[in-house]
């Protein structure tokens, strides 16, 4: 009932929301004389503050309609090039020149932890100019309804592996997070199976490959309760009338409410700032609050089993380095993988992946060429510095630029680098089940 109370206290104080909106717009008004003075910046201030802490956020947008490719700013749109019921593909298509020579062809896959896809709208952005750029776009399990099936661990590394094959052959893939696990997972099955088309190269950054190497505070959670406290205290039933009525999900609630409490002090702060700022009519730093904080705050719902079986996998029994992952029956086994270039990233103060976890996965995949693997820890950042902010487009996009474009199919023919020969791609089993 949990949920179904956090609904209804969300309904019941929609009327309240309403008034202090209404009286932000009364105080705020340049015609009214006390928005000109500290009482009505205050009282504009206060109701602002308890409106934005009262709303549920919904999905922002990307807003991406321009780059700068060749020195010249091009258009940017969307398209859903791929489509499955917890998952979007978007392609951002960028208006450039008949004839040109095309850009290596990039899969991000956005972490499904809670955050929408548009957590990584700087990652996008910072990318654009040099690749053709694809990014997941996980769709909230709420407005999922039960006729559209379950989706687990399984299920995500067959999208992946779909995703792949619907790109075609030289995509290079990006897994920030939380899909490092999954899209390793998808890599070791597809060279096991010679897969034409596995991809040319993987960037893995920030993500939780063996955490029992500098555990968090999120991986000592896992550490302390088996996985039927985390049934019994995360997985809740999807209320009516949202689409996924009765599916059973870890809220996105949940989710955000430990996140914040990991770092409460600072948005404690942060929202004492932002009212001090409101008052002193300071716009610019109250813009930059509202920015982060509507993306921060707007989180989706995931399904119950993918939740559990990833606490399972990654978390509790450490499936992947210990060699016991399987996926559908098949062994995960990263070794297979020695035609996949891999980069690790990794953040100095990461304190969620801590250091060495992301970079795992170089002794796991033992058969990549030593020329063909690279690892990069970007000193004096966190979590988020590792794939958004001004570091990472600085420091850590032009190592990730650099290397995609010499592990690409053109450029390792150049060099002479011949990869083994690979078998067709087998046709889909159809063992997806959403």
């Amino acid at each position: 009932m949990f949920y179904q109370a956090y609904e209804w206290n969300h309904a019941a104080i929609q009327p309240y929301r309403a008034v202090a909106d209404a009286t932000r717009l009364f105080y705020s008004n340049p015609l009214n004389p006390l928005s000109h003075t500290a009482f009505g910046r205050s009282a504009a201030a206060m109701a602002e503050m308890f409106e934005r802490t009262t709303r549920r956020y919904g999905k922002p947008d990307f807003g991406l309609t321009s780059t700068v490719v060749d020195w010249k700013p091009v258009s940017v749109s969307e398209d859903i090039v791929w489509k499955r019921p917890f998952c979007n593909l978007i392609r951002f298509k960028r208006d450039l020149p008949a004839g040109r020579k095309p850009d290596p062809k990039l899969l991000i896959v956005a972490p499904m932890s809670g955050h929408y896809a548009t957590l990584l709208r700087g990652t996008v952005e910072a990318m654009l100019p040099h690749a053709e750029v694809h990014i997941t776009d996980w769709v909230d399990a709420r407005m999922v309804p039960l006729s559209k099936g379950h989706f687990d661990l399984d299920d995500y590394i067959d999208y992946v592996i779909e995703m792949l094959h619907a790109l075609g052959p030289d995509t290079h893939v990006m897994a920030v997070c939380q899909p490092s696990v999954p899209v390793l997972a998808a890599a070791a099955v597809m060279e096991a199976r010679g897969d034409q088309f596995a991809p040319s190269t993987m960037t893995l950054m920030g993500g939780p490959i063996d955490t029992r190497i500098n555990p968090t505070a999120v991986n000592q959670l896992a550490e302390e309760k088996d996985l039927a406290w985390f049934r019994d205290n995360a997985i809740m039933q999807v209320p009516w009338p949202n689409p996924g009525f009765a599916r059973e999900v870890y809220p996105g609630f949940l989710q955000l409410s430990g996140f914040m409490s990991m770092n409460l002090d600072r948005h404690i702060i942060a929202h004492k700032d932002f009212f001090l700022h409101l008052v002193k009519n300071d716009g610019d730093s109250a813009d930059k609050h509202r920015d982060f904080y509507d993306e921060y705050l707007a989180v989706m719902d995931l399904t119950a089993e993918f939740y559990l079986q990833t606490v399972d996998t990654v978390f509790i029994r450490h499936a992947l380095p210990k060699g016991e992952m399987t996926h559908r029956g098949e062994p995960v086994d990263p070794a297979a993988i020695r035609s996949i270039a891999l980069m690790t990233v990794e953040g100095e103060n990461d304190d969620i992946s801590g250091v060495g976890q992301t970079k795992a996965a170089q002794t796991l995949c033992t058969n990549i060429p030593d020329d063909m693997r690279v690892h990069y820890m970007q000193p004096a950042v966190g979590h988020y510095g590792v794939f958004n902010g001004s570091r990472f487009r600085a420091e850590i996009v032009p190592r990730i630029v650099d290397f995609i474009t010499s592990y690409g199919r053109e450029n390792r023919d150049a060099l002479g680098r011949h990869l083994p020969a690979k078998k067709p791609a087998a046709k889909s089993t159809g063992r997806t089940r959403a």
